[in-house]
């Protein structure tokens, strides 16, 4: 099976791994054992870089940028950090680039950052593979897979890029930002308009027809000005597209799907809140409190709202985006673009905004709340003929992940209506597994009172292992903390606002009180490999990626202790936390010692 999965680099890809056998352990510029590598000093030089290039790009000293953006692109730590980002953190990991190769395991990942950084030639961007994914709508969302190579140089370059421009971003641009996310959208939205009569009630709810796809290359390359790399992100903005084996030249856009096409994107939207006539005045430690009379514009990556107080401002407003937009290479989408009262409401990142008898609630869509439904119904059709281990292991991700999205609005009503509507899917499923049995003998069997921390009867668990369906409702409902101003980790001056702000509850995780304390114990951090178990500073963004977060987290007993007694239960000092695949890793090498120790 691994042979199947894994694919190594070969030398014709101009970046010879053949050498990777020959790396010297201890030396400087080798690559020792992919499992003993220190990530935690590899992950303090590159912040500290980071806020060097932040520093000076703030005091608009040029030269010194540049200097320090070469100093990072040659950086063996960011080389580390990136290989690692692309084969076991990104959620494309998986999937192949067009010449059908993916790195899994740790020799494979320790020969690809040697090649990368001991490369002599200028390496030539490779197409990207288009595929589809399924939107809300029912269309297709066109992606474009670059080879695993251009994907560690592209995660190379944004992080040389990506502090350069956190000091020049606008205050309320939150989509894919270090620190930022859709919760500070949704609550820079509810600070906006909240209260009995809000002075900006009209919305331009405005969506950009495919704007990854249409980025003008020219535009986009002038904003990066005399950026280092700036050669490198042409060659790959120009790599050209392969769909069914054939070849077609990109003249515009960047891949939507390569790493760093979500800074691209912010890049060339810079600018767009004083575009709209945004203004801002410094009011205390803010910074980004704005000017009345005037509109604010609230962005996540291409998706944006404009808050204004008359309907015909609203208008002038969109009249000056799309003239601005123009030499961007960028339009409206006219179908989906609207300019509508607070009254009327409007979608926007999955909330409905809107009022109620002059009370603003902000709750989860109407299509996320079908879409989360057929997906559990999808699931528990395709599980029908497992054991119930199996459906708890399945679908307490999604459920976790859906709620951890939604519990900073009024999400209450929804997770009870979803609830009693999962609760109808396992019962039908338990009567379907044992059509012989009556009522009465599936609800003992599958139904109990199986999460003691909680006096309900009806949760569903499985009595061999203890495990239980999670439900909606045990994620508690908090007021997200909304990030301050201009605020970025990027920035030195601002360190202790941002350890403050990841120690305060209500920025944790929903987990359990056992999570809870073996996240605080072990400092976020795998006992396995010691990486972070959840990036603070990028937390997950969406259901999909909480639900992957989730699904990727792993609780197992320290086997160097003594071997656990019967009844021992998960309060026991010896429980930890670690990742999914460490604990497969960890798990195949103590099999491996054992069957060792027993071949004579």
């Amino acid at each position: 099976m691994k042979e199947m999965m894994t694919t190594r680099l070969e030398p014709r890809d101009k970046l010879d791994t053949g050498r990777a056998s020959a790396v010297v352990v201890n030396g400087p510029e080798g690559v020792p054992d992919w499992h003993a590598i220190d990530w935690r000093a590899c992950e303090d030089h590159v912040r500290r870089l980071r806020q060097r290039i932040f520093t000076a790009s703030q005091a608009q000293d040029h030269k010194r940028v540049r200097n320090l953006q070469k100093l990072m692109l040659r950086s063996r730590s960011n080389t580390l950090l990136a290989v690692r980002r692309v084969t076991e953190i990104n959620a494309g990991r998986l999937t192949a680039g067009v010449d059908g190769r993916i790195v899994l395991d740790g020799q494979d990942k320790a020969a690809l950052t040697y090649a990368v950084q001991r490369r002599q030639q200028p390496w030539k961007a490779r197409p990207v593979k288009r595929v589809y994914i399924p939107k809300a709508d029912g269309r297709r969302r066109p992606l474009g897979i670059p080879v695993i190579v251009d994907r560690v140089l592209q995660a190379r370059v944004a992080t040389a890029l990506e502090p350069e421009w956190e000091a020049r971003f606008e205050p309320r641009s939150y989509g894919f930002r270090p620190g930022r996310g859709c919760q500070d959208a949704i609550q820079a939205i509810f600070n906006t308009v909240k209260g009995r009569n809000p002075v900006r009630r009209w919305v331009l709810d405005a969506d950009l027809k495919a704007a990854f796809d249409r980025i003008d290359h020219n535009h986009l390359l002038a904003q990066l000005g005399g950026f280092p790399a700036r050669e490198q992100v042409e060659d790959w903005l120009q790599a050209g597209v392969v769909e069914q084996g054939r070849f077609t030249p990109t003249e515009e856009g960047t891949p939507q799907g390569g790493v760093v096409s979500p800074l691209l994107l912010n890049v060339a939207l810079h600018g767009m809140e004083y575009a709209a006539g945004v203004r801002y005045r410094i009011v205390g430690n803010d910074g980004a409190a704005s000017v009345p009379g005037k509109p604010v514009l609230i962005r996540y990556a291409d998706d944006f709202v404009a808050l204004c107080q008359t309907r015909d401002e609203a208008i002038q407003v969109k009249a000056r985006l799309a003239a601005w937009l123009t030499p961007r290479g960028l339009a409206f989408n006219e179908d989906k673009t609207r300019v509508v009262d607070l009254d009327e409401g409007y979608d926007f990142l999955g909330f409905t905004v809107r009022r109620y008898h002059g009370l603003l609630l902000i709750k989860p869509s109407k299509t996320a709340v079908r879409r989360i439904r057929k997906r559990l119904r999808t699931e528990m059709r395709a599980l029908r003929g497992s054991n119930a281990a199996a459906v708890i292991a399945r679908l307490n991700p999604i459920i976790r992940g859906w709620a951890a999205y939604y519990r900073t609005v009024v999400s209450s009503e929804i997770f009870n209506a979803l609830d009693h509507y999962l609760w109808k899917l396992v019962y039908k499923w338990a009567r379907h597994s044992h059509p012989n049995k009556s009522t009465s003998w599936v609800v003992a069997r599958y139904f109990g009172m199986f999460n003691r921390s909680r006096r309900d009867r009806w949760v569903f668990g499985d009595r061999d292992s203890g495990a239980y369906l999670q439900k909606f409702t045990w994620t508690r409902i908090v007021r997200h903390q909304m990030v301050t101003g201009t605020a970025s980790p990027d920035d030195a001056a601002l360190a202790d606002y941002w350890n403050t702000r990841r120690r305060r509850p209500r920025m944790q995780p929903p987990v359990d009180r056992t999570t809870q304390r073996l996240l605080d114990s072990q400092q976020g951090r795998c006992t396995y490999c010691g990486q972070l178990l959840l990036h603070a500073d990028r937390p997950p963004q969406t259901p999909r990626e909480w639900e992957q977060w989730f699904g990727g987290l792993r609780k197992a007993m320290d086997h160097n202790a003594i071997s656990l007694r019967q009844g021992d239960s998960l309060h026991d000092p010896r429980l930890r936390l670690l990742h999914t695949h460490c604990h497969r890793r960890e798990t195949g090498k103590r099999q491996t010692r054992k069957l060792h120790a027993s071949t004579p």
